[in-house]
């Protein structure tokens, strides 16, 4: 696969980005695209490595050496071909995938990896380019309804199947337009979002409909989805934040990281105009969590122009290389520094919050906090306050982004469904069946994750949907193996 010595001759190399002097004066994706030339010398670097350890690493399976060759030829709408038979969506994750195969590439063992999602996100821009994508009209139509709650990367790639099986799909969003946290919560300078509307563009010329604006238990009972649909997958996500219970928590300053995001989203859209309240411009800003979503609000907070930005994580830093108990190919927890981070500065580490402090007008004026070490205990991480190393941070604004603990009760309630411990929707053993009619998949099911496994719930979902309604299905697998426990 690739040149034989490609990986010898050339360098790893992705695209280059705009300096941070002048992208963040902007809200536009800031990479820069390299020549097809250059891209085929990337292509070129994958290995004749026998067993290829990506797949393991990608959870959609994609058959990246296959695309990886097929690049390197030249052979750009064959690799298109390729990548779609795996990856509904390659625009998606090719900007927002952490990259786990690359993690697992054999080369990663001693050398740098494939740029493999870069490589993923120009063969799908040449596709669109090329207008080689074209909608997927299924030959036949089974006569079955099927709705699809929610429409972020699962629901959409659901839907996207079911329409390939021949099933009629309704996309029920309850946002005023289509594409969930990648609308709604990613910033459009990691994904514009002209780039979601072209894929909507092909999935409604494809025969599947979208009804924005509609709420489950609001405009839609569970009685009319089981009566007008012969089977509603829920992709609803898991969007109930992490709260920071601590003395002062209800000062005025104090917001979750997604409203902020999603308020941003909506004013650069022109969907909105600005809240005072939820804007960086001018203000001392902090934000807790060191994730991609903290990450996200760096990069927000300083495009709009904020005093300052600070972040703050209480986990200690990771270390820059592999741990050698993560061993290749596994998923090694090491540092990975963002775009957003070039931007505001590098995370304050194994920090802890203890309190938010307020005026007399009841706004923000600060937060105390203080180092905390961590431990091993007995196979347990645990983490002690450092005596004498408290510390006051003055700010008017703090974005709490420490991640989500589940999926809202309201919905289960409304559809008369259950939850399990995690708050995630309670589907029955490594199934996504709810029951006889409600289906569960992406983050609902198994806790917040990545964009690539919200796209690999997707299809899997669709795929038990279409046995279920039909006795038989051409819908692909990756098989029983690979789907997680709930």
């Amino acid at each position: 696969m690739g040149k034989v010595t490609g990986f010898m001759e050339y360098s790893r190399i992705t695209e280059p980005q705009q300096k941070v002097a002048e992208r963040i004066r902007h809200f536009q994706e800031f990479t820069q695209p390299l020549s097809l030339p250059e891209w085929q010398q990337q292509g070129a670097r994958c290995m004749n490595c026998g067993i290829p350890f990506c797949h393991s690493g990608c959870p959609l399976g994609n058959l990246i050496p296959d695309f990886n060759e097929a690049v390197y030829q030249g052979q750009w709408h064959k690799a298109s071909q390729i990548l779609h038979q795996t990856n509904n969506f390659p625009e998606f994750t090719g900007r927002l995938c952490p990259a786990p195969c690359e993690e697992a590439c054999v080369l990663n063992i001693q050398d740098a990896p494939v740029s493999i999602e870069h490589i993923e996100k120009n063969i799908a821009e040449r596709a669109f380019a090329q207008q080689w994508i074209k909608p997927q009209k299924p030959a036949v139509r089974s006569g079955h309804r099927v709705a699809v709650i929610g429409s972020g990367p699962a629901g959409l790639a659901a839907a996207e199947q079911l329409n390939l099986a021949g099933h009629h799909v309704t996309v029920f969003e309850q946002d005023a337009r289509i594409g969930g946290l990648l609308r709604y919560g990613i910033p459009d300078f990691k994904l514009d979002k002209s780039v979601i509307d072209r894929r909507l563009h092909l999935m409604q010329a494809a025969g599947i409909e979208f009804r924005p604006q509609t709420q489950v238990g609001r405009d839609l009972s569970a009685a009319q989805l089981r009566s007008q649909f012969a089977a509603t997958a829920l992709c609803v996500g898991a969007n109930q934040p992490r709260e920071l219970p601590i003395p002062g928590c209800e000062l005025q300053g104090v917001h979750q990281a997604m409203c902020f995001l999603s308020h941003n989203n909506r004013l650069v859209s022109g969907e909105r105009e600005a809240d005072p309240a939820l804007m960086a411009t001018d203000k001392c800003v902090i934000v807790i969590g060191g994730g991609d979503t903290g990450s996200d609000c760096l990069g927000t907070a300083v495009r709009q122009q904020a005093a300052s930005v600070v972040n703050l994580e209480i986990m200690p830093q990771p270390p820059a290389q592999r741990p050698a108990h993560q061993p290749w190919p596994y998923w090694p927890m090491r540092l990975r520094p963002s775009s957003s981070h070039q931007e505001a500065g590098e995370p304050n580490w194994a920090i802890t919050t203890q309190a938010f402090l307020g005026d007399e007008q009841g706004h923000l004026r600060a937060l105390r906090t203080v180092a905390v070490k961590w431990q091993n205990k007995q196979g347990q991480m645990t983490c002690e306050e450092v005596p004498g190393t408290e510390q006051e941070w003055p700010c008017d604004m703090v974005l709490l982004a420490m991640g989500f603990t589940g999926t809202q009760a309201a919905l289960a309630t409304a559809l008369g469904l259950s939850r399990n411990a995690r708050d995630l929707l309670a589907v029955n053993a490594n199934s996504h069946a709810l029951d006889d009619h409600f289906y569960a998949a992406g983050d609902c099911r198994r806790g917040q994750s990545l964009i690539v496994w919200a796209i690999a719930e997707g299809r899997e979902l669709a795929r038990q949907i279409d046995l279920d309604l039909m006795g038989s299905t051409r819908l692909p697998s990756k098989g029983p193996g690979d789907l997680p426990p709930p």
